[in-house]
């Protein structure tokens, strides 16, 4: 019976992990607002070396993010331009949520 509840245990754990490095669902109208709100508010940083830039990467305390307007998402994020492209991050884990691209 402990082998079994290990197991379970072991297996919540787990989909826990993966559900929280899943990307943010944005759809192809959203990122048009973001990208429009993005364009006339940019907030761009320069990639440090060892940064890799992918979904649940942890921005660093340099970069100073913008905030998105209310009405861009229903969920509020903040926002970075690294290389081009446009970074969501949220705001309580200043994790990179997704990443839309050029």
């Amino acid at each position: 019976m402990t082998f079994r509840s290990t197991i379970a245990a072991t297996i919540f754990l787990a989909g826990t992990a993966l559900a929280t490095a899943q990307t943010v669902v944005v759809t192809p109208e959203q990122e048009i607002a973001v990208r429009e709100y993005v364009k006339t508010n940019p907030v761009v940083v320069d990639r440090p070396s060892n940064f890799e830039l992918i979904v649940g990467a942890l921005i660093p305390d340099i970069f100073k993010p913008g905030e998105l307007a209310e009405n861009t998402l229903p969920t509020r994020y903040q926002y970075v331009v690294i290389d081009g492209r446009t970074v969501l991050i949220d705001p309580q884990t200043r994790k990179v949520v997704h990443i839309i691209e050029r």
